[in-house]
């Protein structure tokens, strides 16, 4: 019954289950009338504090972005401003692209010494056409990350393309798989690019998928353009 509603008295699961039941509102919700919608949004507030009351858990996450579709580093230096916002110290290796300055590490030069940058790459495959030169370029790139990844100092670390080294079989799962278990027990990390190795999703806490469904270059022939894509 409806005064008998009390989520203190719920474990996690059932909390769950009480919001999905009890919906987002708006025009999802169909009450007949307003009071009846403000009490079933009432019990939803109390059944979302309680679900945060009873997360109260702290890590360091391993956050994957991967997929065809375009966003990946771009969700992943989202999340490095938002670091950054908070006075945290970031840094971002890039493993493949580097040819040229994108228009994110000129924004983020304001932050001056909290943010570290480095673009260790010098292109796509195609552009380089030197495999000993790629590897030697990722394998410094890895080292570097090392370095952040030991530092306490850092908050977040994002190994942008860093799956597309891997994939192309510059550098190992499992060098990568130690090098993120030796880092601090709050020190967020992300990988991006696509083709995430599924060994590196069995161990990440968050993992998003972007889907391809239309693309400029591809459907309509437009081609890079400042702003959206670098």
């Amino acid at each position: 019954m409806e005064n008998d509603f009390n989520p203190d008295s719920k474990t996690i699961n059932e909390l769950d289950q009480n919001a999905a039941e009890l919906g987002m509102g708006g025009a999802l919700s169909n009450e007949p009338t307003d009071k009846s919608y403000q009490q079933r949004m009432k019990r939803r507030k109390e059944v979302q504090r309680k679900r945060v009351e009873q997360r109260d858990k702290e890590k360091g996450l391993l956050v994957i972005f991967s997929g065809n579709g375009k966003g990946k580093t771009t969700a992943a230096l989202g999340m490095a401003l938002r670091t950054l916002g908070h006075g945290e110290r970031v840094a971002i290796i890039q493993f493949i692209k580097g040819g040229w300055e994108p228009g994110e590490a000129k924004a983020l030069k304001i932050f001056g010494q909290n943010l570290s940058w480095h673009a260790l790459g010098e292109g796509f495959t195609w552009e380089t056409q030197d495999r000993s030169r790629d590897q030697e370029l990722v394998s410094n790139a890895w080292k570097q990350s090392q370095n952040y990844l030991r530092d306490k100092n850092y908050k977040l670390v994002i190994l942008d393309e860093i799956n597309i080294a891997i994939k192309l079989g510059y550098l190992s799962v499992e060098d990568v798989l130690n090098g993120l278990s030796e880092r601090p027990p709050l020190t967020h990390v992300v990988l991006t690019g696509r083709g995430a190795k599924e060994e590196l999703i069995k161990q990440a806490d968050l993992v998003t998928e972007m889907t391809l469904i239309r693309h400029p270059f591809r459907e309509k022939g437009i081609k890079a353009q400042a702003g959206i894509e670098f």
